[in-house]
């Protein structure tokens, strides 16, 4: 009958080197989750969420479902602790970057007093530009929201506060930007009048939907209960027919969507938030464009990133 050989870890200090804490008697199968877990017994404070381990102070934060024994350690593991400070859920993280946005536009449109002079004080734009503009934006993250509750699937992962609080920053902030020039007393409507608006919404309401409808299929992919993982593929709706060009159609359809948005309402400070969404959005998908082509050996070569044919 063979014995179980048990594993030491020791855990030290990422920057001072200080021993925090020593492990005797680990399983060799434990995972990295677990020994996170041995460690918050003896530090409340750091809960495995907040905690980053490390072989190497500079080198990659071990994920939680990584093995101990298949690890390049012998039997006594030093592991290298960082506090990644207060987290907070995905759920939680999405919620406070969408909910803000959706007030802040609307306090704007009500022209509550002391945003623009105090005889326009909850006044009314004669342009209904200015009020369908306000319903693109309140249906935009009103869909968010139910994405975020009802939709989306979040592991454990958590977000630092810091971000947190930046990323409010920038969309709470652009949210005000945009609202402050398309409500404004003075705010003139478009070029092409009717016509372009009218074109820009039913732009922006199919951009809207094609959105949703690869989201409901990436959470079906996740949740299909089918083993092994597998890369998203268009189904029978139309709107993921996208998935044919780009493997990221999800970020095509919002860029889409923030375009429409710029020509419905012709405001310059739309338009450069919609440039900058379309830079971060570009880095994500040819992110996950990479990542599908590694793990994927019958990955299709004609799908690009995020704009078909082109990147």
């Amino acid at each position: 009958m063979s014995r179980t050989t048990f594993f030491e870890v020791e855990v030290v200090d990422a920057k001072t080197k200080e021993q925090l804490c020593f492990l005797d008697k680990v399983e060799p199968y434990s995972t990295i989750g677990e020994i996170k877990n041995l460690f918050h017994k003896s530090y409340p404070q750091w809960y495995p969420a907040r905690q980053a381990l490390k072989l190497d102070p500079k080198g990659k934060t071990l994920k939680d479902d990584e093995v101990l024994q298949n690890l390049p350690v012998g039997t006594t593991a030093t592991m290298y602790f960082r506090d990644l400070g207060p987290q907070l859920g995905w759920t939680m993280v999405f919620l406070a970057e969408y909910i803000g946005p959706l007030l802040t536009y609307l306090l704007f449109y009500f022209r509550v007093p002391y945003i623009y002079s105090h005889r326009y004080a909850f006044s009314t734009s004669p342009y209904s530009v200015v009020t369908l503009a306000c319903a693109c934006h309140t249906c935009h993250y009103v869909k968010r929201l139910i994405e975020t509750i009802f939709v989306h699937r979040f592991s454990h992962g958590t977000m630092p506060l810091r971000t947190i609080a930046r990323n409010c920053v920038y969309y709470w902030g652009f949210s005000a930007w945009l609202a402050y020039y398309i409500n404004h007393p003075l705010y003139t409507p478009p070029s092409y009048g009717d016509l372009q608006v009218r074109y820009a919404l039913v732009l922006f309401v199919l951009c809207e939907m094609g959105n949703f409808s690869i989201h409901l299929t990436l959470n079906n992919l996740r949740g299909d209960g089918s083993r092994g993982r597998k890369f998203p593929s268009p189904t029978k709706n139309p709107f993921t027919w996208l998935f044919f060009f780009v493997s990221c159609p999800n970020y095509t359809y919002e860029v889409g969507a923030w375009v429409s948005f710029s020509i419905m309402t012709q405001c310059l400070p739309v338009a450069l938030y919609t440039l900058l969404g379309f830079i971060q959005m570009t880095v994500w998908a040819k992110g996950k464009h990479r990542a599908y082509s590694r793990e994927f050996k019958d990955y299709p070569i004609l799908r690009m990133a995020i704009i078909p044919l082109i990147l």
